[in-house]
């Protein structure tokens, strides 16, 4: 079975050419990193953090995460972690078609890895419906498969997002990493403050971004309640931030913030985006 893309045409360019150029719009916007990255094989990534709005207003802050990645050499396979925006399906689910479809081509679920974390952890689900119509996972793979489309996903959409959750998912992540002996990378798929004047959101997401940097998934939860902050992934976060620590992760950077209002001019409502690597 095929996952057909769900926004494409909507969040990013339904036409191959058009989304290639788009992508390469991301990387040399004066937000993005200004260019495109060559492969290089260091391995050294556990984790990004990468934003999820259309590629028009997010992208070239993405961009930042995926360049890291693809400097860094492409792992056998991505764990791509994300919120649950529609509500369907269960609270932990991981995907379980054979390949994603997009107009870069498909790309297929690791299902080996997939068949051992539904299997093995008691909390997260094999429940397709909780992906079909969710675009927080499907927008990253275009940046991927920009690149190469040889490598394998695991999708896993979080309804539940508290801290018990996240590392309920995180240990899952790690033991059947260690298990299968598979070389990955987790990708948080997240936004941040969502429709605050510009000086409030910059302002609360700075303090979240901090926490985020020192490794602290507490404080960040911390933050995000105290703060009200509406942070759509911060569950997504505090697992890719727990994970990468099991896997030796020193240190975050936060390689890059910027609003909806840096892009349209308008600053009296603006989303937050952030991209960030843990290794």
């Amino acid at each position: 079975m095929i996952r057909r893309p769900a926004v494409a045409g909507t969040f990013y360019e339904s036409h191959q050419e058009s989304l290639k150029k788009r992508i390469e719009w991301c990387f040399k916007h004066e937000l993005g990193p200004g260019k495109l990255p060559k492969f290089g094989a260091k391995r050294e990534i556990k984790g990004v953090v990468a934003p999820h709005a259309g590629f028009i207003y997010s992208g070239p802050v993405a961009a930042h995460s995926y360049y890291e990645i693809v400097k860094d050499g492409f792992p056998e396979t991505f764990v791509i972690l994300c919120p649950n925006h529609t509500g369907m399906g269960s609270g932990v689910a991981v995907a379980t078609e054979e390949k994603w479809n997009t107009p870069l081509g498909d790309v297929e679920i690791d299902h080996e890895f997939a068949s051992h974390l539904w299997k093995e952890s008691g909390i997260i689900d094999s429940d397709s419906s909780a992906h079909s119509q969710e675009h927080s996972c499907e927008v990253h793979l275009p940046f991927l498969q920009y690149f190469s489309n040889n490598f394998h996903i695991v999708p896993i959409s979080m309804g539940m997002q508290d801290l018990e959750t996240s590392n309920e998912i995180a240990n899952a992540i790690n033991k059947v990493a260690l298990k299968l002996n598979r070389d990955l990378v987790v990708i948080s798929s997240t936004d941040f403050t969502h429709y605050q004047p510009q000086d409030i959101a910059s302002r609360n997401d700075n303090y979240v971004l901090e926490s985020i940097r020192l490794l602290d998934e507490q404080q960040m939860m911390d933050r995000v309640f105290d703060l009200n902050v509406t942070m759509c992934g911060y569950g997504p976060v505090a697992t890719n931030i727990l994970f990468s620590k099991m896997r030796g992760a020193l240190k975050g950077e936060i390689l890059k913030y910027a609003t909806s209002g840096d892009i349209t001019g308008d600053h009296s409502s603006v989303v937050g985006y952030a991209s960030a690597i843990f290794r």
